[in-house]
């Protein structure tokens, strides 16, 4: 199919790196969280955005460059890792599931969208991720090219929009008891701000 080898084991893939936590999701949940459903689709998107960024990249070879360049791919590096630090910190002060950290002059999608693009454009992991994913189902024999990359691509963004929005809701609708217990909203952001904060340090030391 389009030069896809597998293509139903490629989706169980993308299903499972997925469902496996990570910084962009922890972003998404925390969003929806603490701003509800419309900051949850926009930080979703956000993270569509930043891993469209890291397909073309791999694509076009930029992951290679990055990986004969080491001191390019530290500085990418660190700059996620302080990034992602950044925002766990603020959730380790943040108020109960509904006070919201956002300023009244700013749009929540638009700063959840760009949050989460960030995290994921400053994650260098997803670039050597999908620099190595892809080539796996693909069919030298068969493959067309771009098409073929264009469809794994947007096999990967439809999975990813099924799945996020999925957890979005489920997270809206467990934010009404959170809100009636400010000391288990507490715990929760500080759980999310612990792990963000966890993920920044794995960065610089791996």
């Amino acid at each position: 199919m389009f030069g896809i080898t597998n293509y139903p084991g490629f989706i169980l893939a993308v299903l499972v790196f997925l469902a496996i936590p990570g910084p962009g999701l922890l972003a998404i949940l925390a969003a929806t969280g603490k701003n509800g459903m419309r900051a949850g689709f926009a930080s979703t998107l956000g993270t569509m955005v930043g891993d469209w960024l890291h397909m073309l990249l791999a694509g076009i070879g930029v992951a290679a460059l990055l990986q004969a360049n080491p001191a390019i791919f530290k500085a990418i590096q660190y700059a996620g890792a302080a990034y992602l630090m950044f925002i766990g910190t603020g959730l380790l002060g943040a108020r109960q599931v509904g006070s919201s950290s956002v300023s009244e002059s700013v749009n929540p999608g638009e700063h959840y969208f760009r949050r989460s693009f960030l995290i994921t454009l400053l994650n260098p992991k997803a670039i050597v991720f999908y620099m190595a994913f892809f080539p796996l189902f693909i069919d030298p024999a068969r493959h067309h090219g771009a098409l073929t990359l264009l469809v794994m691509a947007a096999t990967v963004s439809l999975i990813t929009i099924l799945f996020c929005f999925s957890c979005v809701a489920a997270v809206h609708a467990m934010a009404g008891k959170l809100k009636r217990n400010p000391r288990i909203s507490k715990m929760a952001h500080r759980a999310a701000g612990l792990f963000l904060i966890g993920f920044g340090i794995k960065l610089t030391i791996n």
